[in-house]
C-alpha cells in the first residue's frame, strides 16, 4: 500500500510468524491495545468489511476514551484496515483517521506496521502531538510480547 500524505506509522519486528501475530491482534486485543496502565474493554470487533469496531480505553484516573468505527478490510494474516469516519451501519461521524495494520513475513518472524492516515494536516499534527509514536510504539511492544510468548509456547507443543 502506498503511503498517504498525512500518515504516521510505526514498524516493529516481532519474533513470531504472521499467523500468530494476527491471531493475537484479533483474539487478545484487550490485553495489548492500550498503553499500560490504561486498559481496553472491547465492545465489539466484527472482523469483516463493514463490521463494527467499538471499544473503550480507560485510564488509571478513571478517564475514558471511547472508540467507534467500521472495519474496511480484513485479509487474514496480512492486513486489517479500519476507520472512525463511520459508526456501525455506515452512520457518518467526524473522521479522524484510517488505521492500516500489516503483518509481513520477515525471516522467521513478522514485520508489523501500524499506520494512521489522516484527512488533513491538522488531524495529522493533532495525533502526532497526542504522542502517536510513543503510544503506538508501546502497544506494538505489548503485542510483540504476547505473540512471541505464544510462538514459543506453540514451539514446545509436540507435533508443532
Amino acid at each position: 500500500m502506498a503511503q498517504a500524505e498525512y500518515e504516521l506509522a510505526i514498524e516493529r519486528y516481532i519474533d513470531a510468524p504472521p499467523d500468530i501475530v494476527f491471531k493475537v491482534w484479533t483474539e487478545r486485543l484487550e490485553e495489548w491495545w492500550a498503553p499500560k496502565p490504561w486498559t481496553t474493554r472491547l465492545i465489539e470487533q466484527d472482523l469483516r468489511a463493514g463490521g463494527r469496531s467499538a471499544m473503550i480505553m480507560s485510564g488509571p484516573d478513571g478517564s475514558t476514551s471511547p472508540m467507534e468505527g467500521v472495519i474496511l478490510e480484513v485479509v487474514p494474516n496480512e492486513r486489517i484496515v479500519l476507520t472512525d469516519a463511520f459508526t456501525a451501519g455506515w452512520i457518518p461521524q467526524t473522521p479522524f483517521m484510517v488505521a492500516v495494520m500489516t503483518f509481513t513475513p520477515h525471516g522467521s518472524g513478522t514485520l508489523y506496521r501500524a499506520a494512521s492516515r489522516h484527512w488533513n494536516e491538522a488531524a495529522h499534527k493533532q495525533h502526532e502531538s497526542m504522542g502517536f509514536k510513543e503510544g503506538w510504539g508501546i502497544v506494538a511492544g505489548q503485542l510483540a510480547e504476547l505473540a512471541e510468548a505464544e510462538a514459543k509456547q506453540g514451539a514446545r507443543i509436540p507435533g508443532r
